[in-house]
């Protein structure tokens, strides 16, 4: 709350002149990044360049977004852990990300910009596992390099959307040294 409260310009106390519970601005927080994530799902509908499109976003989010913003998020998936309420909003957003992930894939595909073979699937929770992963590491690890992680990371969402990376699974064959 104290988070939160020194982002809007207030003392924590006056939040609640404006939201009845903790619960509540969580969820209005929430919904205001779910806004947001449609809105950059809408840029990324037209777009003819997927990859371009992922760029920009992995830029705006982990990038150009301060590192508060990943603690914040962080202190959401917190509570969403102890809160089921909270938990069953936050499974919706992933849900909507998830699919909207997917839908832009199959337009991609239908463009001849993604093989048939790639599971788009895999491609969305891959992308959602790899986003999770960044905003932990932006929020807690101080040597956090972002330009560096989101250009592999997109070198490797890149790899896989045109096939040369299968997400298929494998068993791994253990070499004796």
């Amino acid at each position: 709350m104290q988070d939160v409260a020194g982002e809007a310009g207030m003392v924590p106390g006056n939040l609640y002149r404006y939201f009845p519970s903790k619960d509540a601005i969580i969820l209005a927080l929430i919904e205001r990044d779910r806004a947001e994530i449609a809105a950059d799902f809408a840029t990324l509908d037209g777009t003819g360049d997927l990859m371009g499109a992922f760029r920009t976003l992995g830029h705006r989010h982990f990038i150009e977004k301060p590192r508060e913003k990943a603690v914040l998020t962080l202190e959401i998936w917190s509570e969403a852990a102890r809160n089921s309420a909270i938990a069953e909003v936050m499974g919706g957003v992933q849900a909507e990300v998830r699919r909207g992930i997917i839908a832009v894939c199959e337009k991609a595909r239908l463009k001849g910009g993604i093989p048939d073979q790639v599971d788009l699937d895999a491609v969305a929770r891959l992308i959602l596992t790899l986003s999770d992963g960044l905003i932990r590491r932006k929020a807690l690890d101080p040597d956090f390099e972002s330009e560096t992680e989101v250009a592999t990371l997109l070198d490797l969402i890149g790899a896989v959307l045109c096939g040369a990376v299968s997400l298929t699974p494998c068993t791994p064959r253990i070499v004796s040294l």
